[in-house]
């Protein structure tokens, strides 16, 4: 999941060319923080490198303070208005590309960078009263954006722009130039800048008030702390190396956070006791659940007024128009029709598991309720293939982990990543490395790592931009940096931290965000890193998904830490893709589900219950959820992915054919060309172009669902009603 905080938008071994000199060698013992503390180049020399390649590189300050956040604040915000004056007051005669169109990017572009920093900052500062007051600034700054968009004497310096190109009197824009001309007059048109006073001043109210509650839902979600007691006995089947690292109380019972993604899944996919698996699940989705499921009734509420005054059908329509579907209908579409391709194989994986539960329990009517389905999926793994999720952690230490991702990205993108001892940790372990292209050695961006979970910080995994990429007047071009927010379970006195497979995967896939963000060329902080659509945006890093599961790529750094000469034989790992498909549409079904409640929520109507709506859907499409609870309440999406959850289904189709590339090429998925042609094409390009060009470009045809199906295991029939959404209505 890639979050950045631009809200004129609506809102990631084998070395490469040259040797790393980050964390440790594939393979090696070093850990990453300790590499940080050895001989490594300053940052000064770095600058200096980077001068050469008329780069801006820089470390960002955060505040330390809430005072200092406030002021951080009031400065870029005062310094923004001074220079939206003077656009606004040019001589709209002579108003021109330059003095308007890409001056309102130059001109948001310090805003949108402190707005960033202080996102990071209230999902991640252990200090409370930082947290606090990053999101009151950060609730202030959105409504500032909303603000923007409603200016018209600035609106009125653009449009008359418009009307003197469009009468042929400023010349040709062409590419990236053009795309931003477009969108920003879509946007104002999509405000409703082109209706009476009276009408644009309820919607700008309407935006604000949705932009407060939006930060009030998220906070929520993030502060949301929920922790559920048990004896031993209850926790039968879950590993004792997950028991010993979890806090336990003073009689001897295990705390186990239902907030804590990684937590969560360790008991419902090993817990033998039904009862317990029960618990955990009522406990996670009733979660913020008293305090957010009115302000998601709101958030709904609001959406649909302001779509009906913009003269949308529905919200979908509304928030799609601007990604590659285009329309709510046509999501839709697709989210239904994928959904029924799947539903025969979704209902033998499920009586697969309830003979399991049969056999188990003794009972032959035995139900497979939503608390179940992740343990009898795993059971099917551990009983009919032999795999044993738990025991592979062994093979996952996190430092190896970490350098063998960082030594798979430097191949396949000719970068290296190396150390540097960040002069400011809003944590203790926190680790800063920068980015550097293999061939040059041009800086072109920095990351941190944020690993292990703690109270009040951000409870998944995501890629968060800090400082977006973007040409100056000048012709210097800032280089990115992101930061990587994961949960992993910490290291004991007794053993490192230990990664499950699906967490190796999450990691590849939000460093792939990470490096869509850092390898931008784009010239306009609108248009840079993953500034995609966002049925898109996940497309590059769920394909880079595919590494974890080729013996090539895994055999590059996962070993037994005990024993490192012990490695992942490739029967296993062919066992594991085997096990994985063998429950792949109870996964689909469960994220189709949601994908269809995202979309029902936000379809044509009004006031609508938002708990039924989801819980009707999940019962309708997936399996009923635990009586009088409300997941939606405690659904991070439902702010910024509001009517884009179908874009998770909608990318993995794309990033399936995407990944043919490298399943073709001489080298697989190590292959230093075809990676090379994905960085200069999908990269580096971010939103400068249109991205079904993009894919054509570096597929060289047009995507289709080929691939995507027959991952699924689902027939590819030409007379199906699903089709590729590139081949629909004319795209």
């Amino acid at each position: 999941m890639a979050l950045g905080a631009s809200a004129l938008a609506g809102l990631v071994g084998c070395a490469g060319d040259g040797q790393s000199t980050g964390a440790t060698n594939v393979g090696g013992q070093t850990s990453i923080a300790d590499a940080v503390s050895g001989k490594v180049h300053t940052m000064d020399e770095y600058k200096q490198a980077a001068i050469r390649f008329r780069d801006e590189l820089t470390i960002p300050q955060f505040e330390s303070t809430p005072d200092e956040v406030v002021a951080t604040v009031d400065t870029a915000l005062v310094e923004a208005n001074r220079k939206l004056d003077t656009l606004a007051s040019q001589n709209l005669d002579t108003a021109t590309f330059t003095s308007t169109i890409m001056a309102l990017d130059d001109i948001t572009y310090p805003v949108i960078t402190v707005t960033n920093r202080l996102t990071l900052m209230k999902e991640t500062q252990p200090d409370e009263a930082l947290r606090d007051a990053c999101t009151e600034q950060s609730r202030r700054l959105q409504e500032w954006f909303v603000s923007l968009q409603y200016r018209e004497d600035v609106y009125r310096a653009c449009q008359a722009f418009q009307e003197s190109y469009n009468a042929g009197r400023r010349g040709e824009l062409k590419g990236e130039d053009l795309k931003l001309f477009s969108e920003t007059m879509r946007d104002y048109r999509r405000a409703g800048l082109a209706l009476d006073s009276e009408t644009r001043s309820r919607v700008e109210a309407l935006q604000k008030e949705l932009a407060n509650r939006s930060t009030d839902f998220e906070t929520n979600i993030t502060e949301a702390d929920v922790a559920v007691t048990f004896t031993r006995d209850e926790l039968d089947g879950v590993p004792a190396s997950f028991l010993d690292r979890i806090e336990q109380t003073d009689d001897g019972k295990y705390v186990v956070k239902a907030t804590i993604t990684p937590q969560f899944v360790m008991v419902m996919e090993n817990a033998s006791r039904e009862d317990t698996r029960k618990r955990m699940k009522i406990a996670r989705y009733t979660a913020a659940m008293q305090k957010n499921r009115p302000i998601l009734d709101e958030l709904v509420r609001l959406r649909d007024e302001i779509a009906s005054i913009l003269g949308y059908d529905s919200w979908d329509d509304y928030q799609i128009e601007v990604k590659m579907a285009k329309t709510g209908a046509r999501a839709r579409s697709f989210v239904e029709d994928l959904s029924r391709r799947l539903e025969p194989k979704f209902q033998a994986e499920l009586e697969a598991m309830r003979q399991i539960k049969v056999a188990q329990t003794g009972e032959p009517n035995a139900v497979i309720h939503h608390w179940d389905w992740r343990y009898y999926a795993n059971q099917i793994r551990k009983t009919q293939y032999n795999i044993d999720t738990e025991q592979l952690r062994n093979f996952f230490p996190l430092d190896r982990v970490t350098a063998g991702l960082f030594g798979t990205y430097e191949r396949i993108f000719g970068i290296r990543f190396e150390p540097i001892a960040p002069p400011q940790k809003w944590v203790s372990d926190l680790t800063l490395h920068i980015v550097l292209d293999a061939k040059t050695g041009e800086p072109l961006g920095l990351f941190y790592l944020d690993l292990f979970p703690r109270h009040g910080k951000y409870n998944h995994f995501a890629q968060f931009d800090v400082t977006g990429g973007k040409t100056l007047r000048d012709g210097r071009h800032v280089r990115p940096v992101a930061a990587l927010v994961c949960n992993f379970t910490p290291p004991t006195d007794d053993a490192p931290s230990l990664l499950s497979h699906d967490e190796v995967e999450t990691f590849f896939h939000e460093f792939g965000h990470a490096m869509h963000t850092i390898l931008t060329r784009a010239k306009t902080a609108r248009f840079a890193g993953t500034n995609v659509p966002r049925d898109f945006v996940e497309a590059p890093s769920q394909m880079l998904e595919h590494w974890v599961w080729d013996a090539d790529v895994l055999n590059t750094f996962a070993a037994d830490w005990r024993d490192p000469s012990r490695k992942i034989d490739a029967g296993l790992l062919q066992r594991m893709d085997e096990a994985r498909k063998a429950t792949i549409a109870t996964f689909y079904q469960r994220q189709l589900a949601f994908a269809l409640a995202d979309l029902r929520l936000h379809d044509a109507g009004r006031y609508k219950d938002t708990q039924q709506v989801v819980n009707d859907t999940l019962s309708e499409i997936f399996l009923p959820a635990p009586k009088d609870t409300d997941f939606a309440a405690y659904w991070g999406h439902m702010t910024g992915y509001d009517a884009g959850y179908y874009g998770y289904a909608w990318a993995d189709a794309i990033s399936a054919d995407l990944a043919t590339a490298f399943k073709n090429a001489p080298d697989r998925f190590l292959d230093k060309q075809v990676g090379r042609r994905l960085r200069d094409e999908i990269y580096a390009v971010g939103g400068s172009r249109d991205v079904d060009e993009s894919i054509r470009a570096f597929l060289g045809r047009e995507w289709t669902l080929d691939a995507f199906l027959d991952e699924l295991g689902v027939p590819s029939d030409p007379d199906a009603t699903i089709a590729s959404p590139s081949q629909r209505d004319g795209n």
